[in-house]
């Protein structure tokens, strides 16, 4: 523990010179329920300057497990957000029940320009750790499928866990307190003025988030921020998210909104399979969900519509036992009986098994095994889960998650270049480098 980081009682004296400054346009707040407000300041800013060992921007998944790791390990510790609660992503994730982790986590599930980054970080702080956690606060959970493990009642009670945790360590939390300005000043302490009044401290930890979400106060705050002290921001997109449709496509499946089927879906040589669901502006479901990561305008797309069945060899044997039912009555029993009619309306021409001939059997197998679907865009952020690209990870450590550029700035969670699939990863890599940063922090 660093002792130069703990003093006690006494505010930093800083230098009046500053070397970097910036003022961020669009403002950010500090939030939660339960925790204190910021109040907002009508007249000149008050100095309120106070040392904290440490101040987390971002009262999510990443921040709370920064700051908990870090204040367990005797430092005090600060974390603001500007929502007028913590932890709304945790709240809404798993439709109410919060998807915490995944068990088969491996690095192999996350997309980063640095596919090796995150190795450090997860090896350190696996599901395991945040499962004993999980038990520790007696949280029933259940896993769904995939190693997705998910709370029996509500994932309310994994955020009461952290704020728990958070008062055992003696964790500040404050709400609705926008944040104005960030300077980095000449001792290297980082001065935030705020609606409150102006708060110092030695070390700086980003986990603002990214753009997923926009309804829940998401914004680039964290990527305005990483440009001010000198870090690449790599393109960022919409990750996770439901893929849209235009022109036929759109026209022959619109009205088949609500149907779902099991398919794998790919796309740039990876694959998903799982279920999709045609909804009235495309397609989702988890399997496009996963491969939406992958896609981007212009790419391939194509769909085995009966994954896990030899098409070829179903369809012979349809023929061979029953060659004078049709082909769209046949498809119904495999496939959504809508979703099998439109098939041989529009792409499959339907007639008796008995009057196809073996090279036409072929070609309507490869359709069924690989449907070329064209998609015109993305849902965007409003209703992303995650965001792809952000901070480039070559200007941090992999093992503190701090800047390689400026001495005590450290980047965590979604605002990072790394991207999980669907399934608990993305929340696992929150926990992961929240911990990373909380530890280097105490070191």
């Amino acid at each position: 523990m660093r002792s130069a980081r703990r003093r006690s009682g006494t505010s930093p004296r800083c230098s009046s010179r500053r070397t970097r400054c910036s003022t961020i346009s669009s403002t950010w707040s500090a939030g939660r329920s339960g925790a204190t407000p910021c109040p907002r300041a009508n007249g000149p800013e008050r100095v309120t300057e106070k040392a904290h060992d440490a101040i987390v921007i971002g009262a999510g998944a990443a921040g709370l497990m920064a700051a908990i790791t870090a204040a367990q390990r005797g430092l005090r510790v600060l974390v603001v957000d500007h929502a007028n609660k913590v932890g709304k992503k945790i709240l809404m994730s798993g439709g109410g029940r919060c998807n915490f982790t995944n068990t088969g986590t491996t690095p192999a599930q996350y997309l980063s320009a640095n596919p090796h980054f995150c190795k450090s970080a997860l090896a350190r702080y696996t599901p395991w750790h945040f499962i004993e956690l999980v038990e520790r606060h007696r949280i029933a959970y259940h896993e769904k499928e995939l190693g997705q493990l998910f709370c029996d009642e509500s994932s309310k009670l994994i955020v009461k866990m952290l704020l728990d945790e958070c008062a055992t360590a003696g964790v500040e939390v404050r709400t609705q307190c926008t944040i104005e300005r960030v300077e980095h000043l000449d001792d290297g302490s980082f001065r935030l003025h705020t609606a409150q009044g102006r708060l110092v401290t030695p070390s700086l930890v980003i986990a603002s988030g990214g753009l997923s979400i926009p309804s829940m106060g998401a914004s680039g705050f964290g990527y305005t921020l990483a440009k001010q002290f000198g870090h690449e921001v790599l393109p960022t997109r919409a990750g996770l998210v439901p893929l849209t449709l235009t022109g036929k496509h759109a026209e022959r499946l619109q009205d088949l909104a609500g149907v779902s089927l099991p398919v794998e879906a790919r796309c740039n040589d990876t694959s998903f399979r799982n279920f999709m669901l045609v909804t009235h502006r495309g397609i989702s479901g988890p399997s496009i969900l996963q491969v939406s990561s992958y896609w981007q305008p212009g790419d391939d797309l194509r769909l085995d519509l009966l994954p896990g069945i030899d098409a070829e060899a179903q369809l012979r044997e349809w023929q061979a036992t029953r060659r004078d039912a049709e082909l769209k009555t046949l498809l119904a029993e495999v496939l959504p009986k809508r979703f099998a009619q439109r098939l041989c309306e529009h792409w499959i021409a339907s007639k008796p098994l008995r009057q196809y001939t073996p090279p036409e059997l072929r070609g309507i197998a490869d359709l069924l095994s690989s449907w070329p679907l064209i998609a015109s865009g993305t849902e965007g952020y409003r209703t992303a889960e995650v965001t792809l690209g952000g901070v480039d990870s070559d200007g941090l450590s992999s093992t503190t998650m701090m800047s390689r550029h400026v001495p005590g700035l450290y980047f965590i969670g979604e605002v990072v270049d790394v991207t999980g699939w669907l399934g608990g990863y993305n929340f696992q890599w929150a926990w992961a480098s929240g911990h990373a940063a909380g530890t280097a922090l105490a070191a």
